[in-house]
Parts: C-alpha cells; sequence; structure tokens
C-alpha cells in the first residue's frame, strides 16, 4: 500500500487549467511523489497530457503548446511544462484532448467512482455533440499510443485517490476556474451538458470545442 506524499493542505491555486504555472505544478508534485517511489531498476516511463486548441491567454510569450510531462528515464525523475519528443518516445500514458472538452471537469474531485461517473457523464456530452453536428468523433478523440500503466508508477501517483489526495486531486486543487464556463449548466463532476445549453451556449461551447457546427 502506498502512502500519499504530497500535503494536499500545503497545495494552492496556480493557474488555469493547461496554463504554463499549473502544468509546471502539476509536473512538479508527480516528479516529487515519484522521486520517493521505490521505483525498478531499469524502468523507463513517460507521461505526457497535451491539451489543443487552448484559448489564446494560454499560449503567450511564445509558448508552443499547452502541456505537461513527467518522464522517468535512466533511473532519473524530470517534469515540466510541455511534451518533448523524448518523453513521447518512451512507453507509458500519452493523452492528446480538446482543452474545451475536458477543462471544467479536471477540477471536480474523486475517486474510483468519481471517476467512472466523470466518464458517463462525458460519454453523455459527446453523445449530444455528436447528434447536434450529425457526424461521428467531431474532437477527433482517441488514437492514442498503447497506455502502460504499471503498478509501480500508478500506486504512488495514485496513492490516497480515495480520501482526496492522488495525482487527479493534486492537479484539481490547484486548478483555477476558466471563465468560459461560468454560466454554462455542468453535472456533479462539471461536465458540460450540452443538451441542457441554449443554442447561443451550444454554439459558443462548439466554438471553444473548434468544432464546426
Amino acid at each position: 500500500m502506498h502512502k500519499p506524499v504530497i500535503d494536499m493542505a500545503s497545495l494552492k491555486k496556480e493557474g488555469e487549467f493547461g496554463s504554463k504555472s499549473w502544468c509546471e505544478a502539476c509536473a512538479a508534485a508527480a516528479v516529487t511523489i515519484l522521486k520517493q517511489a521505490d521505483l525498478p531498476e531499469g524502468l523507463d516511463w513517460a507521461f505526457t497530457e497535451h491539451y489543443t486548441y487552448p484559448p489564446d491567454r494560454l499560449l503567450e510569450e511564445g509558448r508552443e503548446k499547452a502541456a505537461y510531462y513527467v518522464m522517468v528515464k535512466d533511473g532519473e525523475v524530470t517534469g515540466g511544462d510541455g511534451a518533448p519528443e523524448e518523453a513521447l518516445a518512451i512507453p507509458g500514458l500519452h493523452v492528446t484532448a480538446r482543452w474545451a472538452a475536458i477543462c471544467h471537469q479536471s477540477g471536480a474531485f474523486y475517486g474510483e467512482a468519481g471517476g467512472q461517473q466523470r466518464k458517463a457523464d462525458e460519454d453523455v456530452m459527446y453523445a449530444a455533440i455528436e447528434k447536434y453536428v450529425g457526424r461521428e468523433n467531431p474532437t477527433g478523440r482517441g488514437g492514442w499510443p498503447p497506455i502502460v500503466w504499471p503498478d509501480e508508477i500508478g500506486g504512488p501517483l495514485m496513492a490516497g485517490a480515495e480520501d482526496g489526495n492522488g495525482l487527479h486531486n493534486i492537479a484539481a486543487t490547484m486548478q483555477m476556474d476558466s471563465p468560459e464556463y461560468a454560466d454554462f449548466p455542468v453535472t456533479a463532476m462539471r461536465v458540460p451538458i450540452f443538451d441542457d445549453m441554449t443554442e447561443a451556449q451550444k454554439q459558443d461551447f462548439l466554438k471553444l470545442l473548434q468544432v464546426d457546427p
């Protein structure tokens, strides 16, 4: 049984979902956790999460993409803003998703059951969008490389998740709300409810998603 490493009470809001400050803070937390884990010798693993079509304000000062990474290579644990090719070349968990599709709900707190509820709510959201625009998968979901998630990695990163800790809840604690979602109807897991939106809200959300209506 892995014990949580990060003191949740020590965390503060760092920035919006996908912002440089938030990405750097998430990476730093993951690096801290994995540096204290008993990782087996010879384990190379990497995580990248790339949020596509973010608001322009998140790509200021020459920032090329809204993303962060964590990398275990040659016995060293590193991480930071971005998704470098060196990390992408290592088997692990490499996620690419449209910023607007997952932004708000990433600020929800949950354990395993809550994570399942989030996915169910997202499935409803995606189905409603598909019905509205009249085509399948307009947000281009999927296409990720095969997931490699060994217990030696997942155990430490998810430690305490049922009690409000774990990397997801750490990231949620540090996430500031983005103004685009202030008036959207959302579920308890903060997933936008597309069918409950006004016509204007639907158009605004599709614009955020970079999906043609």
